[in-house]
């Protein structure tokens, strides 16, 4: 099956998970995407799920999640529980990377910056000095003898781009960051 690019899938498309749920091979359920860079589990962890209402149950777990084009925009992972109609998919601009690094390399190893990044809520937006941004990351804590440590990024920065694209949060600067490769 080709791949195709999940950063190119519009909310609202209509897309197909295909599997076997509950051991019925040759399943093939139909539904929209309800929403991209989906994170449920939290705990920092890069999260970065599809959404959507194509029935997705035990047994379809790593199926294609396929446009109506054919193309694998995702794998198909996990649900919010059974029968609640939702369901979450490993996007193709995740999994593509990952794939190629274990062909060419036989593991993953991804880029590490050295720090701990948090949201600005309202609460730390107050205490912010006048004319702080709005959108960015908060770093918590950085690493010692980090690449962000080498680079002097201290507890308190915010963080509002990374190569001079804007950011509006942590997890933006997380997927900026994992974009690129080591070095």
């Amino acid at each position: 099956a080709r791949l195709g690019d999940s950063d190119r899938l519009e909310i609202g498309e209509w897309v197909m998970a295909i599997g076997n749920p509950f051991g019925l091979d040759h399943t093939v359920t139909v539904g929209v995407l309800s929403a991209r860079n989906r994170s449920l589990l939290g705990g920092g962890r890069f999260e970065d799920f599809l959404q959507t209402d194509a029935s997705i149950n035990p047994g379809n777990s790593g199926g294609p999640l396929v446009n109506l084009d054919g193309e694998v925009v995702g794998i198909n992972t996990m649900i919010a529980g059974i029968g609640t109609g939702i369901g979450f998919a490993v996007p193709t601009s995740m999994a593509k990377p990952i794939a190629e690094q274990l062909i060419a390399d036989g593991r993953v190893r991804r880029p590490f910056i050295g720090i701990a990044m948090q949201e600005l809520t309202p609460e730390i937006r107050q205490s912010m000095p006048k004319g702080a941004p709005d959108r960015a990351a908060l770093v918590s804590d950085v690493t010692t003898a980090s690449p962000a440590a080498k680079a002097s990024v201290k507890a308190g920065d915010l963080i509002t781009q990374v190569d001079g694209k804007a950011v509006d949060g942590s997890r933006a600067v997380q997927r900026a960051v994992l974009a690129h490769r080591i070095g």
